[in-house]
C-alpha cells in the first residue's frame, strides 16, 4: 500500500506546505512520489538465503 506523505514526495526539499495538512488522510495537490525512493517489499517476499550453497 502506497502512502502519499511528505516524506516520500519529490518536492519535499522545496515544499512550502510540508506537513501543514493535518488529519489522517493527506491530500496534497502538489504531491508527486519521488521515484528514487524504492519500496522494500523483498523482506517478506523472499526467505533468507543463508547457507543455500
Amino acid at each position: 500500500m502506497s502512502k502519499d506523505i511528505c516524506i516520500v514526495c519529490a518536492w519535499r526539499a522545496t515544499c512550502q506546505k510540508m506537513f501543514s495538512v493535518s488529519g489522517r488522510d493527506i491530500k496534497c495537490s502538489d504531491f508527486v512520489k519521488d521515484v528514487s525512493i524504492k519500496e522494500d517489499t523483498s523482506k517478506e517476499a523472499e526467505p533468507d538465503k543463508v547457507g543455500s550453497d
